[in-house]
């Protein structure tokens, strides 16, 4: 990394939610953000797919020519905001071989183009991104570097706040999904499209960040198994409540005994002692466990123009800072190659429901059927089905099974079974229990 004198150059690629606040507050407080670094920083393109008026925002600052933005000599540094896989993916990868250094909020790139850290550390340059994570939530950075002479046991995390703000909503208000989703669009809280939310996919390339952070090694999104929120019942919903859960999607990495890695995504109860059961709205919240440090917990709003662009200025400042020293920062800790836990194989408590017939000998053939596969069953609840004339019509209960710690594979062959009986009247729900 060459140092030079002058203002550090930087480019700005994307000018929406995030990159127009990131825009206005690094001319506003140009003399501030002079004094931290020590050199000014001189912002001399945003690059932009449509050319449109930006309020606040110098129209002479705008361009739909971004690889001529790039191209533009001594560039410092790029900040991608841009999002998606391409064409982000050659922006950056020109931007990190040309010897800029790169700031970036694109989770869904970083979790599937590992390559792109290997640049970097091939350029000398840096690549922050903490942006990506949890918006303006610190975890990159503890984990990066203050955890560093530590041994992180599990990272879990509430870290996309749409589905937070929807399931939220189906506890404190007892809507159903449709109802706190459209809701969460009518806020700006949910896209009009709001699939890569609901469907887990965002908190997939999430998790996979944390756990190649958290474990030293690399984990990609196709290595996260994942479920969304869009099946979650009311019933679901009644069923954690009585057990004195919530339901949260959950990004879960974790090492097994073996030291390899689990890593998932999914609906999951959280009891409401556990400290990501108070967690509400749109907020995220990320739980590390810590050999030495213990638990700690971070919190905070996960999205959003301003907060999103505290984030990618923190990192700014720090790599502006690198710029100038004639360094970079602390390459990512990938030194270990560890195994990814195949899906069937991850361990979890499970709440399954069933509804069944109410009569003699059901509960002792149920409980082989669990014996049969190996998972063990802690609690037992039973319920009459009410009708419209009482209880007794129906002929039928619902039961609430609480699992012992078992595999995915055993307690899937155990629904199957299961659902094979004709005692058991309906598909049965199955969900992951956590911190109980």
């Amino acid at each position: 990394m060459i140092k030079r004198n002058g203002p550090l150059r930087l480019a700005l690629l994307g000018c929406g939610v995030v990159g127009s606040q990131v825009a206005r507050l690094l001319l506003e407080e140009a003399d501030e953000f002079e004094a931290r670094v020590g050199r000014r920083l001189e912002l001399v393109g945003i690059g932009v797919r449509h050319d449109a008026e930006r309020p606040g925002i110098d129209p002479a600052l705008l361009t739909t020519d971004v690889e001529g933005l790039l191209a533009e000599p001594d560039i410092d540094l790029v900040v991608e905001l841009i999002g998606g896989i391409d064409p982000a993916r050659a922006y950056v990868l020109s931007a990190l071989r040309s010897g800029a250094s790169v700031v970036t909020a694109n989770k869904a790139l970083l979790a599937s183009h590992p390559e792109l850290f290997a640049a970097a550390a091939e350029a000398g340059v840096d690549l922050y991104y903490e942006a990506a994570v949890a918006g303006a939530i610190p975890i990159i950075r503890p984990l990066s570097e203050s955890l560093i002479g530590d041994a992180v046991t599990s990272v879990t995390g509430v870290v996309n706040g749409t589905t937070n703000y929807i399931l939220d909503q189906m506890h404190t208000a007892k809507v159903c999904f449709p109802e706190a989703l459209a809701d969460a669009q009518r806020l700006g809280y949910a896209e009009a499209d709001p699939t890569a939310d609901v469907e887990g996919d965002d908190a997939a390339a999430k998790a996979a960040l944390l756990a190649s952070l958290a474990f030293h090694t690399r984990v990609t999104r196709d290595d996260v198994e994942t479920e969304g929120i869009s099946a979650v019942t009311e019933a679901d919903i009644e069923a954690a409540e009585e057990l004195r859960c919530v339901i949260k999607l959950l990004a879960h990495c974790s090492l097994d005994s073996a030291g390899s890695v689990t890593v998932n995504v999914h609906p999951t109860m959280v009891p409401l002692e556990h400290p990501l059961a108070s967690i509400h709205g749109a907020n995220n919240a990320i739980f590390v466990e810590c050999i030495n440090a213990g638990q700690l917990m971070f919190m905070g709003p996960g999205a959003g123009g301003t907060p999103t662009a505290s984030a990618v200025l923190g990192d700014i400042v720090t790599a502006a800072r690198n710029r100038v020293r004639g360094v970079a920062g602390p390459a990512v800790p990938n030194h270990q190659t560890r195994g990814i836990t195949e899906p069937s194989e991850a361990s979890s408590r499970y709440y399954l429901q069933l509804l069944v017939e109410d009569s003699p000998g059901v509960l002792a053939r149920l409980a082989e059927a669990f014996a049969e596969r190996g998972v063990s069953i802690q609690v037992v609840r039973q319920e009459p089905c009410a009708g419209e004339e009482g209880p007794e019509v129906t002929g039928l209960a619902r039961l609430g099974v609480m699992t012992h710690a078992a595999s995915h594979r055993d307690v899937a062959a155990t629904v199957s079974e299961l659902e094979s009986l004709p005692q058991v009247r309906e598909g049965v729900r199955v969900m992951r229990v956590e911190g109980m």
